[in-house]
Parts: structure tokens; sequence; C-alpha cells
């Protein structure tokens, strides 16, 4: 079993910055990490995956250039490094562990931390 706890999000202001971080319990280093999010009243979107060596990255054309994923296999963590933040990036954002890549499957998740960006 893997467990994900997701932690970091808060309120901040346009321009502003936050990571959020995921720490995970059980066997993740082999597996594929996730960040997604969701806005209100609008469908879960990907925003950034990981491999599990850190070598290969994908990230959703919106937050390209500003929106950073990495982990440490070490400590069972994942951590997303948002800069730029825009008040689109205004969403509950959930991490998840998959055995495939960008496009899934993924079937461990979280419970979510919510952003918020003012404007």
């Amino acid at each position: 079993q893997v467990q994900l706890v997701e932690s970091g999000g808060g309120l901040v202001q346009a321009g502003g910055s936050l990571t959020l971080s995921c720490a995970a319990s059980g066997r993740t280093f082999s597996r594929y990490m996730g960040w997604f999010r969701q806005a209100a009243g609008k469908e879960r979107e990907f925003v950034a995956g990981i491999n599990w060596s850190g070598a290969s990255t994908r990230y959703a054309e919106s937050v390209k250039g500003r929106f950073t994923i990495s982990r440490d296999n070490a400590k069972n963590t994942v951590h997303l490094q948002m800069n730029s933040l825009k008040p689109d990036d205004t969403a509950v954002y959930y991490c998840a562990a998959g055995l495939g890549s960008w496009n899934g499957p993924f079937d461990y998740w979280g419970q979510g931390t919510q952003v918020t960006v003012s404007s």
C-alpha cells in the first residue's frame, strides 16, 4: 500500500511562489509520481510528472517554465516548486503515484492541498 500526504498549500499573491510537498509511505521509489490540480467547477488536470529516477519530467503547457517537479527517493518525497503564480493556478493540488507514465494509470492519490492565488 502507498499513502500520500500533501502539504505546503496556502494563499499567495499573484507573482509569488509556493512549494508543495508530498510525503509518501510505502514503496514509491519505483513509481511514476505526478501532481494534478482541480479548480472549482473544472475537471482535474495533469500538472507535472516525474519518473522513478528523476531523469524524466513532464509539464502541462500552462505551467512550463514556472513549475518544477523533483523527488527525493531516499526521503520518499516529491516536491512541486511553483513560481510566478497566477490566479488561474488556484486549485486543489493532488499528489499521485502510478505504474506508468504521465498519462497514467495513477492508482494512489493524496487528499489534496488548497492553493489560492490572489490577484
